[in-house]
């Protein structure tokens, strides 16, 4: 199909440029706009992927230096503080994904939307790896009655570069949410970050301690499962790929208590593994999304709407990409 350039703001980072990849891997016709702060990086970027072009984003000016050049949806992979890729993309009625906000940020794109509900699809991509965690657990919880806890721990190898992107990321979210967002006994309660930390198992069982997180996959499962106390952890270490001798990994360790359908009590483990780390796991959530928003994935596009990443993504679909790229969802011994 004939499609107009999908527009990378941070394309030249590594999960942007992990994400071109991605789709020119399933999408070899289709072009790319690597939007970057230096223009020879994005220019390296661009020449590598072929049918690609960089280009240095304005985010001054209202069509961010682009002119009136047509575009088939926007992804934004670092903080975008004036909101420019998404007031260009909602003007024009464009795709929008944006990876790199916190739980705290929601409100001016909310806001943005609801002047124009009608106008393009956006999906708010805050969940952690953007759709791994909500699409893993909502498969796991469909052994499940009633899903009464959630428990998730993010396993970040310290071996993991995530980029100056990333870097910041996590410095102004830890600078600007000195407290901790979680859910306890059906209310959402805000922790101090001690209060908040905890530890869980890896995929080997070495225990990982671990912080608070205020991600914003809490919300969006509490919505979906209506579980009652959801809590979210991030720990740092060496992961269990590499404590076996291996690369480094990332995991996602997930546990779910409730019942089943014969109302017995019912507890299970699971673990989102990908053996290239976190970016390239995050880089196919955000590439599946712009496939689905655009209609890429041979289904019509997205219809106009807020989203989390979850409602967007075929589940099955995610994870026959994971399995694809030489990841996998797990499920553990409760020893």
């Amino acid at each position: 199909m004939s499609i107009s350039p999908i527009l990378l703001m941070g394309g030249s980072g590594e999960i942007g440029r992990l994400t071109a990849k991605a789709l020119r891997l399933q999408h070899p016709d289709v072009p790319l706009l690597i939007g970057g702060r230096s223009k020879p990086r994005a220019q390296q970027v661009a020449s590598a992927l072929g049918n690609a072009e960089a280009v240095i984003i304005d985010p001054r000016a209202e069509d961010l230096g682009l002119g009136d050049r047509p575009i088939a949806a926007v992804a934004v992979f670092y903080a975008d503080e004036r909101l420019s890729g998404l007031r260009y993309a909602h003007t024009r009625g464009i795709a929008h994904l944006s990876i790199s906000s916190g739980i705290y940020e929601i409100a001016p794109e909310v806001a943005i939307h609801m002047q124009r509900p009608d106008a393009a699809p956006i999906v708010l991509g805050y969940e952690w790896m953007v759709g791994a965690t909500t699409v893993a657990t909502l498969t796991a919880a469909k052994a499940f009655a009633r899903i009464d806890s959630i428990r998730i721990g993010a396993l970040i190898d310290d071996e993991e570069q995530g980029g100056p992107a990333v870097a910041e990321d996590f410095e102004r979210l830890a600078t600007v949410m000195p407290s901790v967002l979680a859910r306890s006994d059906d209310a959402y309660v805000w922790r101090s970050r001690e209060a908040a930390g905890c530890e869980f198992r890896a995929i080997d069982g070495t225990a990982i301690t671990a912080s608070g997180f205020s991600s914003i996959d809490i919300a969006g499962l509490a919505a979906v499962t209506g579980a009652r106390d959801i809590t979210f952890a991030i720990g740092t270490g060496i992961s269990s790929s590499r404590r076996a001798g291996r690369a480094k990994s990332t995991e996602i360790l997930i546990e779910l208590t409730g019942i089943d359908a014969a109302n017995a009590p019912l507890r299970s483990r699971h673990a989102v593994f990908h053996p290239g780390g976190a970016a390239p796991l995050t880089a196919i959530g955000v590439s599946m999304l712009i496939e689905r928003l655009t209609g890429l994935d041979g289904n019509p596009a997205t219809k106009p709407g807020l989203y989390f990443p979850y409602q967007v993504l075929d589940h099955a679909a995610y994870l026959a990409r994971l399995e694809q790229d030489g990841g996998t969802l797990m499920t553990l011994s409760l020893a």
